[in-house]
């Protein structure tokens, strides 16, 4: 991803009135003194370019432009090369300050708002001074998306990145939210997968479940071969096999056996796992897991399932995995569950969210819902890798993702040590 060419990355645009701090705002979003900075107004005096990988969002590049209000000699040639960066942005980030709004603030409004280009304001300084209401009302009115920040506050960095990826997720064109492969960069052409695949109470009648027909669709697209079976009949399926297959992937309710008959060498993962990479972000929900290991009786526990189908006896969600949290933490917890899109705006409550594989929501919905619950320094997880993580397989089914299982690694000692990461 580090050499995406800049014609494929969000482009965002920074623009503002000189000596608001533009540049220092992309520093922080940066982490690294990426522009110049200096309270004398105009010290970037042409476009600043900064690609970075902006997870989950994927890879951007930041457009640092001089200010719109630059009076030095050669300021008409600096504004005609800013205006430019409007042709180019996905996105518009306005950096202003505290109650102060100006003909330059509205025109930039002006120019987003006639190419219809997504616009984000950025009130800087807040160390300095804190906005009126008035003044707020006045951003509000010119856009719905505002983050209150002050540029020289390192300690919230996190926050202030949080929120603007929050902001960047609900207005980023959907051809840049593009999801990773589901499983087609797991084998090489003409290898072998085999599929798990229980047929219980919650199959449809006749077929199969969406992610399993869809793992099945992108493994044929990418000339693998598909070996489909119940999960009793997995072992001697294996037996007649003259090689190994190079992936197995299984339901999540049948990892433990999986694993069992899944030789040492082979890669195995579940359904789960893979739709947590394909709709969210598979190293954050890796992360999350290792938040189990730190259930105190009567912490809150979320489980979010995205179908609104009817609850089944032994239902994943709402029956097993409960029961399976419960026997691993060795105490009484108070569970809760939402359906659908039916998802709590009050997460802060929560220890822990466990969200199911997002096959009936869209990436972007994922995504926001992982967002969210950050920003309320919630741990999130998936399914899949939580009923590994329970069951004691993690390691295994993990492994096909090797940077995934090191943030899970390193979040379970941070957890022990009795602190978050």
């Amino acid at each position: 991803m580090d050499k995406t060419p800049k014609s494929l990355r969000l482009q965002i645009g920074i623009f503002g009135r000189t000596n608001v701090g533009k540049s220092s705002f992309l520093n922080i979003i940066a982490g690294q003194d990426v522009a110049i900075t200096s309270p004398v107004p105009g010290t970037t005096t042409d476009v600043v370019e900064k690609t970075m990988e902006l997870l989950p969002i994927g890879p951007v590049v930041f457009l640092d432009t001089g200010g719109m209000d630059d009076s030095s000699v050669l300021s008409e040639q600096r504004i005609q090369r800013a205006k430019k960066v409007f042709d180019r942005a996905d996105v518009v980030v306005l950096v202003t300050e505290p109650d102060v709004w100006t003909e330059f603030e509205s025109a930039i409004c002006d120019e987003a708002g006639s190419r219809r280009t997504p616009l984000i304001v950025i009130v800087n300084k807040t160390d300095l001074r804190a906005s009126s209401r008035g003044f707020l009302a006045k951003v509000e009115a010119r856009s719905l998306r505002i983050v209150l920040c002050s540029s020289l506050d390192a300690g919230q960095r996190d926050r202030y990145v949080n929120e603007l990826k929050r902001n960047l997720l609900e207005v980023c064109p959907d051809d840049l939210l593009k999801p990773p492969p589901l499983i087609g960069d797991l084998v090489p052409a003409g290898g072998l997968v085999v599929l798990i695949v229980p047929i219980d109470l919650e199959a449809p009648k006749g077929r199969l479940i969406l992610p399993q027909v869809q793992t099945i669709r992108e493994a044929l697209d990418s000339d693998a071969m598909v070996a489909v079976v119940k999960e009793r009949e997995y072992a001697s399926l294996l037996e007649r096999f003259k090689t190994p297959p190079d992936l197995v992937v299984c339901d999540s309710q049948v990892v433990l056996k999986m694993v069992a008959d899944t030789p040492p060498s082979v890669k195995c993962t579940t359904f789960s796992i893979l739709f947590s990479r394909l709709k969210g972000d598979l190293m954050e929900m890796a992360r999350g897991a290792a938040a189990i290991e730190a259930l105190n009786p009567g912490d809150k526990v979320l489980i979010a399932e995205s179908c609104s189908h009817h609850a089944v006896e032994d239902d994943i969600g709402r029956v097993k995995i409960p029961r399976w949290l419960r026997q691993y933490a060795g105490v009484e917890l108070d569970i809760q569950s939402c359906a659908g899109r039916d998802y709590p705006e009050d997460l802060a409550k929560y220890k822990l969210i466990i969200h199911c594989g997002s096959c009936m929501l869209t990436r972007r919905e994922t995504l926001h819902r992982i967002q969210q619950a950050k920003q309320n320094g919630v741990p999130i997880t998936n399914y899949g890798i939580a009923i590994s993580f329970v069951q004691g397989v993690i390691e295994r089914t993990l492994a096909p993702f090797p940077a995934a299982l090191q943030a899970f690694r390193v979040a379970r000692q941070s957890f022990k040590k009795g602190t978050k990461s």
